[in-house]
């Protein structure tokens, strides 16, 4: 029998992880987030800070990450590493509606959101989110934290690095790589490799800026 699960962070991205638990009869017993006054989502109660969550043994739940991430996805990997400090497990979560190719490799706490596709060959790291109508194509990798926002398309065999946040409606032709910490601007083509902590936008994509990855 699964166990009951707390979802971890009270946004738009939990509300959304929310419904798909809830679509799946899965128990969940409250949210946990920084902010006091926050009200039910989808009737699910906010439990308070993330110190409920350790009012529950690792062994005998299952969180949820609800943190989204607009650009970076830092917030999101420190919420994965800290509660993986203290042995809790991150369930993953895929709605009924993606379509994932059996041999597709998926990692603990990764997320397919409603109407994703993901292609045989690929595989999606740790704590990484396929978002909303999503397509990853054939023989694709996905780094650990990366994000694949609502609506963008990957070609064959693209590399996603570690944290990297690929925006809204972006397109990757075949073969490219996005280095690690990079950002990919909403609705960029991308043509040529993204070096590490680099951000692209446009059609074609073209650098604007560089930045170092933080993991306060």
């Amino acid at each position: 029998m699964s166990l009951p699960v707390i979802v971890v962070g009270g946004g738009g991205h939990a509300k959304v992880l929310i419904s798909t638990l809830l679509l799946q009869h899965r128990r969940v017993l409250g949210f946990v987030d920084l902010k006091p006054s926050l009200p039910p989502l989808l009737g699910i109660a906010h439990l308070g800070d993330d110190g409920a969550v350790f009012l529950h043994p690792p062994d005998q739940v299952r969180l949820v990450n609800g943190v989204g991430s607009i650009d970076a996805t830092v917030l999101r990997r420190t919420v994965y590493e800290k509660f993986r400090e203290r042995q809790y497990i991150f369930e993953t979560v895929i709605h009924p509606s993606a379509i994932i190719a059996p041999e597709v490799h998926i990692e603990d706490s990764v997320q397919v959101m409603a109407g994703a596709v993901v292609q045989p060959g690929s595989c999606l790291g740790a704590n990484a989110i396929i978002n909303t109508g999503a397509r990853v194509d054939h023989d694709c990798s996905i780094d650990a934290h990366a994000h694949i926002a609502p609506g963008v398309t990957l070609s064959g065999n693209v590399h996603i690095g570690e944290g990297a946040h690929v925006g809204t409606g972006a397109s990757i032709i075949q073969g490219i790589k996005v280095g690690a910490a990079a950002i990919v601007g909403a609705g960029a083509v991308v043509v040529d490799d993204v070096p590490a902590g680099v951000t692209v936008v446009g059609v074609p994509a073209g650098s604007v800026t560089r930045r170092v990855a933080s993991r306060q």
